[in-house]
């Protein structure tokens, strides 16, 4: 399954729903000019039945049955041409991400941005961002849980039960298309109006209301009969709708409140049916992917099949409604009666609604980061190590760029390996890029799902980083003092039980070169002492001494650069060692600056 092509893969169900498209457009149409006909076949029959008296009044009755077929199969045909459609867009979008065109044209979650350590830094979240690129949950329960999995690393336990179900999801292209596209339809949400109808307590119509309610059904019956066989006076029929209604009075502030809590509740129910139907059809083999599964269960019964009684209790609560059924209806109390059966299955599966929204936020996460892993056959596992700290990558990238223009680079971090690398080199050389792409494949990595990267290994770590500091006006914070008070919060992450991995950009490039060196010096010192790993760049020679204060554990980097022909050229390739010039002036002179 891995040797697929996804671009030719992509295209070819692209090409296939468009093809349906246009089918259901021609259906449409047809559909559309027959119901015409059929009204106006309709309006002539009955101007011939009632008007000229020239055809009998049962004439008009054939058209009538006619158009209301009509109705039913255009209603039909709609619904399968508006999910053909998203079918089509599904794919053109997995097209314009292949083809790197997707910056901007998704959501990007920057309402997950928060005051969030790391997720500025690493652009997780916003325009352009890693959940955008991975963003295909077309729920707020999908997308909530996707970006609670990029904000929190996982255990190395749980990350690889989810490797386990993003690589049997990868190969699910069909079911991946199908959840997107049937999940569209409902509300799927921790926070909407079916998740709040779930949490809320049931309103409590006890047995005795129910006995008490069908008794009075009972009564009913019997007394009409009785008054209808001329056995007792019929003021006795009216005497005992007036006993009724004074007990039926009893319960109506609680029958009104499950009548309009339902109200809501039912047409999210009606669509999270199909989408769950087809989640219980789909055979799973992983443990998580197994898990979802019994999440889903309730005392051995799907969940569709749940939904699927109480909505036959609504049904019949909309027949009550019906002209000529509903004084029937309300002589026998049925929308009472019907009103506790509601609340009976409330008092019993409420709770699980929540449970079932979960457990599909959490199957739209996976198969976010599994249309993902297809979209990238050769972006590996990461292999997740439990003793750390431990960052050992070859071939690093940047998931964000395309493939083609990225360089990849190694690096270790850890075990044997240094725990500090300081990097140096000239403005645009690669350095923060570096940084970033470290950071962005720990989030991956831990998350459950592929890295960009030839190799990765690497173990639950804590990320800090200062790539992206900004003063703040309305705070009274200048961008040095915002970056100390960062690390501040990042030595005091390394004291955490996890790990710290740092990655500091520019390290106190907002102060003088004495204080500079001197407070990195003992920052970096500090973090290396509290067992942390990571990278710092600067532009500050001074600071390439610092790995000889540090001894083995640390070691120089430094990416290069040239100039021909008055223009800058980088191979943003890490060596070892430190930079060997800067490119400050040739960049000024380079822009015009006489320097």
């Amino acid at each position: 399954m891995a040797s697929r092509d996804p671009r030719v893969e992509y295209e070819s169900r692209r090409d296939a729903w468009r093809g349906r498209i246009a089918v259901l457009d021609r259906g449409h149409l047809r559909l559309s000019n027959s119901r015409l006909a059929v009204a106006a076949a309709g309006a002539v029959l009955l101007w011939l039945a009632f008007i000229s008296n020239a055809i009998s009044p049962w004439w008009p009755l054939a058209p009538a049955l006619g158009f209301g077929a009509l109705v039913v199969a255009h209603a039909s045909l709609l619904q399968r041409l508006e999910r053909a459609r998203r079918a089509e867009a599904w794919y053109t979008r997995g097209l314009d991400r292949l083809a790197g065109d997707w910056s901007g044209r998704g959501r990007g979650g920057a309402q997950f941005l928060d005051d969030h350590p790391y997720a500025r830094d690493l652009d997780l979240f916003g325009r352009g961002s890693l959940f955008e690129l991975l963003n295909t949950a077309t729920t707020e329960a999908g997308e909530e849980t996707l970006a609670g999995w990029l904000r929190a690393g996982a255990s190395t336990t749980e990350a690889r039960a989810r490797q386990q179900a993003v690589d049997e999801l990868r190969a699910k292209v069909d079911f991946r298309e199908t959840l997107a596209v049937l999940a569209a339809e409902s509300e799927v949400s921790r926070t909407g109006s079916l998740a709040a109808w779930g949490q809320a307590p049931p309103v409590g119509l006890t047995g005795l209301a129910a006995g008490t309610l069908v008794a009075c059904g009972v009564i009913t019956v019997v007394v009409a009969a009785l008054v209808f066989s001329e056995r007792i006076e019929s003021v006795w029929l009216l005497v005992w709708f007036t006993i009724e209604a004074l007990i039926a009075l009893q319960w109506r502030r609680s029958v009104h409140v499950v009548l309009g809590r339902i109200a809501t509740a039912d047409h999210d129910l009606a669509l999270l049916v199909d989408v769950l139907t087809r989640v219980e059809a789909e055979p799973f083999d992983s443990p998580r992917l197994a898990a979802i599964r019994s999440a889903l269960l309730t005392r051995g019964l799907p969940p569709s099949r749940r939904i699927a009684r109480l909505r036959r209790l609504v049904s019949w609560l909309d027949s009550t409604r019906n002209q000529m059924f509903a004084p029937f209806a309300l002589a026998v109390l049925l929308p009472q009666q019907l009103a506790v059966a509601i609340d009976r299955w409330h008092a019993a599966f409420g709770p699980r609604v929540v449970e079932w929204l979960s457990a599909l936020g959490e199957l739209e996460a996976l198969s976010a980061m599994a249309t993902y892993a297809f979209e990238h056959p050769h972006d590996p596992f990461p292999t997740l190590v439990d003793a750390g700290p431990l960052f050992h990558a070859r071939g690093l990238a940047h998931p964000l760029m395309r493939e083609a223009v990225s360089v990849r680079n190694d690096l270790a971090l850890g075990g044997d390996e240094i725990h500090v690398a300081v990097i140096s080199g000239s403005n645009m050389s690669g350095k923060s890029t570096l940084l970033r792409s470290v950071g962005v494949n720990v989030v991956l990595a831990l998350a459950g799902a592929p890295v960009r990267a030839e190799e990765l290994a690497v173990s639950p770590l804590t990320l800090g980083a200062t790539l992206r500091v900004e003063d703040s006006l309305q705070a009274g914070h200048s961008r040095f003092y915002a970056e100390i008070l960062r690390i501040r919060a990042i030595v005091d992450a390394a004291r955490g039980e996890t790990p710290l991995l740092f990655l500091l950009d520019e390290i106190l490039h907002g102060t003088n070169s004495y204080d500079r060196r001197i407070g990195a010096e003992a920052i970096v010192r500090a973090l290396a002492e509290l067992g942390a790993i990571g990278l710092v760049t600067t532009h500050d020679l001074a600071l390439t001494e610092l790995p000889g204060k540090l001894g083995p554990i640390a070691a120089n980097m430094h990416f290069e650069d040239r100039l021909e022909g008055g223009q800058m050229v980088f191979d943003y390739t890490m060596r070892p060692g430190v930079v060997e010039h800067s490119n400050a002036l040739a960049l000024m002179r380079a822009v015009g600056l006489k320097v």
